[in-house]
């Protein structure tokens, strides 16, 4: 009788399986330029606990006093990013190969973003890596952002795999505590726009990559 550890794997989208977070740094500056709002060095000090899409459009309406609806505030952005998400994001170096070798050792695969979900199936699309991915889980459902673990227990619940048995490729250290906090086996994954966080990451995560030549030797030891 089959009787994996691990039977499912769970990746976060930007920063861990796409180099994007460049972009968004483009799209506060020209959502807020167009508002004649500078932007703040402090942007994010100040975002309450839970960074989905939802959640972090309400902040930007709350903080600058935005005349605009949550809902606008999100398809405005959407559609300033939807280009470069169809078209010309990179992946992270190697981040296919995992993906394919884990269907071959039939682990299930999902993700779990507080991006939205349009933006995350163009992603995939672009790559051609949507058929590899069994459930999307995104933050513009109806769930609390990371570092809750909502995302993640809700593409676990849908992949139908007990949180013990998922492990979570990230980024963030909202992203490793809201896996952890679901009691999954989390891996980090490094991305620049994350280093000033670097030693907590490693603190909190059960194992810390560089890149996913790191991250694929890891699963081969822990994935049989």
């Amino acid at each position: 009788m089959e009787n994996k550890l691990y039977k499912a794997v769970i990746l976060d989208l930007d920063g861990t399986l796409i180099d994007s977070m460049s972009i968004w740094r483009r799209v506060d500056q020209e959502f807020l330029g167009k508002r004649g709002i500078r932007v703040p060095q402090d942007l994010f000090a100040h975002l309450p606990h839970g960074n989905s899409y939802i959640q972090t459009a309400q902040y930007f309406k709350d903080r600058f006093n935005l005349t605009d609806s949550v809902e606008d505030i999100m398809n405005e952005w959407t559609q300033t990013v939807c280009w470069h998400y169809e078209n010309d994001i990179a992946l992270k170096a190697g981040v296919d190969e995992v993906i394919r070798w884990l269907e071959a050792k039939n682990i299930k695969i999902g993700m779990g973003t507080s991006n939205s979900y349009d933006l995350a199936v163009a992603a995939l699309k672009q790559h051609s890596l949507l058929p590899y991915f069994q459930t999307i889980i995104t933050g513009c459902m109806e769930l609390r952002g990371k570092p809750f673990p909502d995302i993640y227990l809700k593409a676990a619940e849908e992949i139908d795999v007990i949180p013990r048995q998922c492990i979570v490729i990230e980024d963030t250290l909202s992203g490793i505590k809201a896996a952890k906090n679901a009691g999954m086996h989390a891996i980090a994954i490094y991305d620049e726009d994350s280093d000033e966080h670097r030693q907590e990451i490693i603190s909190a995560s059960d194992y810390y990559a560089l890149d996913y030549e790191q991250v694929h030797n890891y699963l081969k030891e822990i994935i049989k």
